[in-house]
């Protein structure tokens, strides 16, 4: 069976995207896990389908595997690169649709057809304040995946992998596991962020909702990671965070086919 599949990233955090509206794609999790390998696959740091909404209010349902193969929770990066895959489609360049955690909407703020690179703005779960919590040398909250935001010094040259390997597993504190981020102030006043990713176990370049999540503990929306700048806005209130808002690159970078013995 070949699959007809699209290699998007944003600011560095890559997936391959599937058009599954006629349902045809059933991908266990040892194929998906062998697509997204770096050096016996395609290679991502997940895989997403863009599937048909049974409710008509959505534009249409995404679908999102972490790179073991396992679905996973909601991905900002991922959002904003399937809007911009919708946008491909014909779907325009303001969409609603269903992730993980609910309902997202989304607005192509710019997309350059020739270059295929763009601006996308994703619409994020809103935060209650009692969901940010302090915990270990940090705080932990959920921005449509669970985060764990530390601040550090000297961040460029920190052992995130060794570190957000080990907060990740603390089962004591989480017992669903966690993403990591470490965060440090930089001179120009943005915030450096970088992010070790449960389900990747791994270092990511980057990861929408953890700068989302590193946004909110910190209060700076403007942002960098290793793969670029983002900012986040959202509306500060007695009760928690409001309108919240992931806004930053996304490219295609190419498209193919990947055979293999799905059914």
């Amino acid at each position: 069976m070949k699959i007809p599949f699209y290699k998007f990233d944003g600011a560095g955090n890559d997936f391959v995207v599937i058009d599954n509206r006629d349902g045809s794609v059933r991908l266990d999790e040892e194929e998906i896990a062998r697509l997204c390998h770096r050096r016996f696959g395609v290679g991502a740091d997940g895989l997403m389908t863009l599937e048909n909404s049974e409710n008509s209010e959505f534009d249409f349902e995404m679908k999102y595997y972490n790179s073991d193969g396992r679905l996973g929770s909601m991905c900002g990066n991922g959002g904003r690169c399937i809007a911009a895959f919708a946008h491909c489609l014909g779907m325009g360049k303001e969409l609603h649709f269903k992730g993980y955690d609910g309902p997202h909407d989304a607005e192509i703020v710019m997309w350059d057809a020739e270059q295929r690179v763009g601006i996308v703005k994703l619409g994020m779960r809103g935060v209650a304040v009692d969901e940010v919590r302090r915990c270990l040398d940090g705080f932990f909250l959920d921005t449509g995946s669970p985060h764990y935001v530390q601040r550090v010094k000297d961040l460029e040259h920190f052992d995130v992998v060794g570190e957000g390997r080990r907060i990740r597993n603390i089962a004591e504190e989480f017992p669903q596991g966690t993403n990591v981020d470490f965060i440090e102030d930089l001179p120009d006043g943005r915030l450096f962020v970088r992010t070790y990713e449960r389900g990747v176990e791994d270092e990511t370049w980057a990861c929408g909702t953890g700068v989302t999540a590193c946004a909110i503990v910190s209060g700076n929306r403007s942002l960098v990671t290793r793969g670029g700048d983002f900012r986040v806005t959202f509306d500060s209130t007695g009760s928690g965070y409001e309108n919240v808002c992931l806004i930053g690159p996304v490219a295609l970078n190419f498209t193919g086919e990947w055979i293999c013995s799905a059914r």
